[in-house]
């Protein structure tokens, strides 16, 4: 039987948030599909596809579909394909449209994340449920109605704590409160109404760990190191890769959170996965089914040279060729740092031209000029540019991410 001449045909539902990091990932998605010869057609919201001109000019073939109305894409997908298109992959970039492409690929019968599982794992305190139950490390956390709610839980359980909502990122709504009269600024702090989360805060330092699935199984590329501002927030100003750890407890966080991954049932795609080092060990965090955002996705390319990582998803998808697991790991270090002045009007930035110059700096994103305002530091939206720089060790790229970060100079006048 002759082979088929169509091209394989990928489908990007949701496409990517119009700001620079999004738009970096999905460029290099959609480039390294065609470079494996894959045609494209990618989904998003009519306003967004208008707002990223760039990634819609680099996709085979655009729709405007909204992967936020449940359904609406597995639908989309099955009338298109009853039309005589053809698909043979599917994948979100975004957090928020995990759930769509796991619809749309169940529903065109192709490889993915079982749909359920994706819901469990965004669905904060079922995915914290499901990992105690498994015999997993987990902070006690209650869903609350109202402030009534979380009053009673403090009372029931050890604080310091974290409130935050039941479905949202980028450290949105997230403070850590000590007692009851602490909780209503936290709930203000909260975006929009419903119910939130209230769980114990958990002591100690915390880590991310990246990864894909490669023919249904977990494999980690590396363990992230964080660097948070002090409570009561939690924003991340820094990440290290690969982060410097005995080789004992990198074994055990990857063994934790490979087990951890099939027993919330995901098997495709990429993972980001946080967690904290705890007096009483790995003590599991929040767990994505989607690669890391922060530019965690170029300090990895840097870090494990020739690393495709959306290429690899393909490949796999698409039952092509994978490689060595071994050449999966780090042989170089990157960190990023971001850029984070007091809050006011900015009247002046200095030394930003020689940062973003340095031979050693993979990328340089600054989101603010002269009479911007910045907001104070309460999400990862109100950080103002980031650096990220590679090295041939974490701890050279870490002190070299901090001196170019340190070198530019805001001048900020309160408003």
């Amino acid at each position: 039987m002759p082979a088929d001449p169509t091209p394989a045909k990928l489908l990007l539902v949701g496409g990517v948030r119009a700001v620079p990091l999004g738009l970096d990932m999905a460029e290099l998605a959609l480039d390294q599909a065609h470079s494996r010869g894959l045609r494209t057609h990618l989904t998003n919201q009519e306003a967004v596809l208008a707002a990223t001109p760039a990634v819609t000019r680099r996709a085979g073939a655009v729709s405007a579909v909204d992967f936020a109305l449940p359904g609406q894409s597995a639908a989309w997908a099955r009338t298109r394909a009853e039309a005589g298109e053809r698909f043979d992959a599917v994948l979100a970039l975004q957090e928020m449209a995990q759930v769509a492409a796991a619809e749309t690929a169940d529903a065109l019968g192709l490889p993915g994340n079982p749909p359920e599982a994706v819901r469990r794992v965004r669905t904060k305190d079922a995915c914290r449920e499901a990992l105690a139950a498994a015999g997993f490390r987990q902070p006690a956390v209650r869903l609350c109605a109202d402030p009534a709610e979380a009053e009673a839980f403090l009372r029931a359980s050890t604080g310091p704590w974290i409130v935050k909502p039941r479905d949202a990122m980028g450290s949105t709504g997230v403070s850590r409160i000590t007692g009851p009269a602490d909780l209503p600024a936290a709930v203000a702090l909260l975006p929009g109404e419903g119910p939130f989360l209230v769980e114990e805060f958990v002591q100690g330092a915390e880590y991310s760990v990246e990864g894909l699935f490669l023919e249904g199984a977990p494999v980690v590329l590396a363990v992230t190191e964080k660097e948070k501002v002090e409570p009561p927030f939690f924003v991340e100003v820094g990440h290290i890769l690969p982060a410097e750890l005995p080789e004992a407890t990198r074994q055990e966080i990857e063994q934790q959170v490979a087990q951890a991954l099939t027993v919330l049932g995901l098997r495709s795609g990429g993972f980001h996965v946080e967690l904290w080092l705890s007096p009483d060990g790995v003590v599991l965090g929040e767990v994505h089914g989607r690669f890391g955002g922060d530019w965690i996705h170029r300090m990895l390319a840097h870090a494990v040279p020739g690393l495709e990582l959306y290429g690899l998803i393909y490949d796999d998808l698409l039952g092509r060729p994978l490689p060595d697991r071994v050449a999966l790991r780090p042989v170089r270090a990157a960190a990023v740092r971001f850029l984070t002045p007091p809050p006011g009007r900015v009247v002046a930035i200095d030394g930003w031209a020689e940062a973003a110059g340095h031979p050693d700096v993979l990328l340089a994103d600054l989101a603010v000029a002269p009479g911007d305002t910045v907001r104070p530091l309460r999400t990862s939206g109100n950080r103002v540019g980031a650096l990220v720089v590679g090295a041939d060790t974490p701890d050279q790229a870490r002190k070299l991410a901090r001196e170019l970060a340190d070198s530019v100079r805001f001048t900020v006048e309160p408003e």
